[in-house]
């Protein structure tokens, strides 16, 4: 049997996106993920999104990591909306589930915003800082986006006694006179990524608790392009957190079921 699948890419952070409504690849294990994302054998890609059908909301979006672990993502969920509006659902505003629960967004074009889960808090590990968007990230101020230092930072805090067991995605953060910039070593993937979602996130407001920016948005570089976060922050934490950017389709085409 053969698994038709449409590759799309998010400011460079890239998935295979299938159309799983009639329920046939519900029992893919996770060495045939590993497989489809692999870049030298199978189709290559960070992830790979399954939509299903849901009682709840417009689609369930079921995010794998390269490695065949589960968590949400941030890319992955504009992708998976544009991908959805090809589908025949209605994507200008809509209501989707993912593992953290229900999420809503809008599509105009290929521009796509995701309303993110509020964030309760940021804690402090020494001089740097952790919270959970979706996932939990490690955040780092650092002007050295270069992929050595990247993979070195994000390897020795990824695999450290603290976060082995569980993982973290690892950021660095520049904050620049227009906006930050932020380079991501992502967990599942155990790389560099072009861009995350959730880091991106994760960084903007760590850069509105460092600067108690008023404006409540931010523009973030990285090295796959540009996203916008959006937030009001509260005493306790942030909410009305919002990540807009662009969500390409790349190609589509059929492999076969491993």
């Amino acid at each position: 049997m053969q698994i038709e699948f449409s590759k799309y890419q998010g400011t460079g952070n890239d998935f295979i996106l299938v159309d799983n409504r009639s329920g046939e690849c519900d029992n893919l294990s996770q060495s045939d993920i590993q497989f489809y994302c692999d870049r030298r054998f199978g189709i290559g890609a960070d992830g790979l999104i399954l939509v299903q059908h849901c009682t709840e909301a417009a689609f369930e979006m079921v995010y794998y990591n390269a490695d065949g672990s589960q968590s949400f993502c941030g890319n992955g969920a504009r992708c998976t909306v544009h991908f959805a509006s090809t589908l025949g659902i209605d994507t200008r505003n809509v209501i989707f589930k993912a593992i953290d629960g229900l999420h809503q967004a809008s599509q105009c074009g290929d521009e796509v915003r995701i309303h993110m889960q509020d964030v309760s808090g940021i804690s402090r590990d020494g001089a740097d800082f952790v919270l959970h968007t979706g996932s939990p990230h490690y955040v780092r101020i650092s002007e050295d986006h270069s992929t050595s230092n990247v993979l070195q930072t994000g390897k020795s805090i990824r695999y450290n006694d603290t976060y082995r067991h569980d993982g973290i995605n690892v950021n660095l953060l520049s904050i620049e006179n227009d906006g930050i910039s932020v380079a991501t070593y992502e967990r599942g993937v155990e790389d560099e990524t072009l861009s995350c979602g959730t880091g991106v996130t994760a960084c903007a407001l760590v850069y509105a608790l460092l600067t108690e920016e008023t404006t409540q948005h931010v523009n973030v570089q990285t090295k796959g392009g540009q996203l916008q976060v959006y937030w009001k922050k509260t005493d306790g934490g942030f909410q009305d957190i919002f990540l807009v950017g662009p969500a390409s389709f790349v190609f589509k085409g059929n492999i076969e079921r491993c």
